[in-house]
């Protein structure tokens, strides 16, 4: 397994940025030093950054089987937004990442072979990257996602008292470009393939409410999504647990095994 922690200047936030990138160092003995890998963006949470993924889950064991590249960036708690304070944080991500990662990592660039995952407010960047822009991924994935915005504004002084440096100190989420199920009502309009969807939540977590009202919303205008559920709460042993379901859903090729002779 190869892990890299990889510092760069990013042009878009105009700052010093870190990813993490995880990936099988038996790729390229399998598949050839040619071969570009799928990618999988994997989207942190509102208290976390680049590094929780790797710290405070195996995904570097479970990726070690498949032909994917796992690039984790950090976004500080910005809710994946071009934020109302400046913070370029959307185009970050959905722009000049994808093309960093291309330059210096063997990945696609194909959409069929772009996967974007994440829990909480990762959950809901995730989301909101596919639905907002469904000619660039081809499936995204939430785990226990803050995926109904609008219905958990009433709550925003409490949970996130900068939600007026990053929505706006008059914001108004219902119907606006970071309401989900706005943009799943847009999606089904398109004449545009439409990415896979997987959503999950604990049955016990605080945003379960937000998780059906996404859910209800999907089945009423006929937007398909794959939606698991089961006992759990808003914490790592049920992320760790499901980023492995993720992992299987996706379109992802396993390596062969290799006999350990030392």
């Amino acid at each position: 397994m190869a892990l890299i922690h990889f510092d760069f200047f990013s042009e878009t936030l105009k700052l010093a940025s870190s990813i993490k990138v995880a990936f099988s160092q038996r790729i390229k003995k399998q598949k050839g030093a040619g071969h570009k890998s799928p990618v999988l963006y994997l989207l942190h949470g509102l208290s976390d950054d680049h590094s929780a993924w790797t710290r405070r889950s195996n995904i570097e064991r479970y990726v070690e089987k498949y032909d994917v590249v796992v690039v984790m960036p950090a976004v500080h708690r910005s809710f994946y937004r071009n934020t109302y304070a400046g913070h370029r944080y959307y185009d970050y991500v959905a722009q000049e990442l994808p093309e960093l990662c291309r330059n210096y990592f063997s990945i696609s660039e194909e959409r069929e072979q772009t996967f974007v995952a994440g829990l909480s407010m990762g959950g809901y960047g995730a989301f909101k990257l596919a639905l907002s822009a469904p000619h660039n991924y081809a499936a995204a994935a939430s785990l226990s996602g803050a995926l109904d915005l609008a219905g958990l504004a009433e709550q925003r002084e409490e949970s996130l008292p900068e939600w007026p440096s990053i929505f706006g100190p008059d914001s108004e989420i219902k119907g606006s470009e970071d309401d989900l199920l706005h943009l799943a009502t847009q999606l089904v309009s398109l004449k545009t393939p439409n990415p896979n969807l997987f959503q999950c939540c604990g049955t016990d977590d605080f945003l379960y409410p937000a998780n059906q009202s996404f859910l209800q919303h999907t089945r009423k205008i006929g937007l398909p999504v794959d939606y698991q559920e089961g006992p759990g709460s808003h914490e790592w042993g049920y992320w760790d647990e499901n980023i492995q379901r993720v992992l299987k859903w996706l379109p992802l090729k396993e390596l062969e095994m290799e006999t350990n002779t030392r």
